[in-house]
């Protein structure tokens, strides 16, 4: 059963149903996080997409049920429609925090040493390089 998780500013990122990471995003840290969440499963398969309330929006819950993906969103406190989501499978979403926490046990990645966003997003996927490392 494969499971997507996404979260965080400016760091975005998808992890698989093990939390590991498969794809990341920088962005600014005002921008949504549900207009970033396209881009992070875009050309994923899984059965349940798992998100915070930040990603609810009609748009990723439609593009979700269109992938196939079951989405596991709380509904935002002020959604006039309030949609049900499976709350014991909600708390898997750990998941992607605990991979936030490897993440950022890199120094370069905790205190954002570098300037440019591509330097960075550098540092994160070599990190997350590093977490896969560990496992193989």
């Amino acid at each position: 059963m494969n499971f997507i998780f996404s979260s965080l500013k400016p760091i975005r990122s998808s992890v698989d149903a093990h939390g590991m990471p498969v794809r990341m995003r920088i962005s600014a840290g005002t921008v949504s996080d549900s207009s970033q969440a396209l881009e992070l499963i875009e050309g994923i398969k899984a059965e349940h997409l798992l998100a915070n309330k930040g990603y609810d929006s009609n748009e990723l819950v439609k593009a979700a049920l269109e992938r196939g993906m079951n989405p596991v969103i709380p509904p935002r406190r002020n959604r006039k429609e309030q949609r049900a989501y499976d709350s014991y499978l909600y708390r898997l979403r750990h998941l992607v925090e605990n991979e936030f926490n490897e993440l950022k046990q890199w120094r370069a990645v905790a205190t954002r040493y570098a300037k440019k966003a591509s330097s960075y997003l550098a540092n994160c996927q070599i990190r997350a390089i590093a977490i896969w490392a560990k496992v193989i």
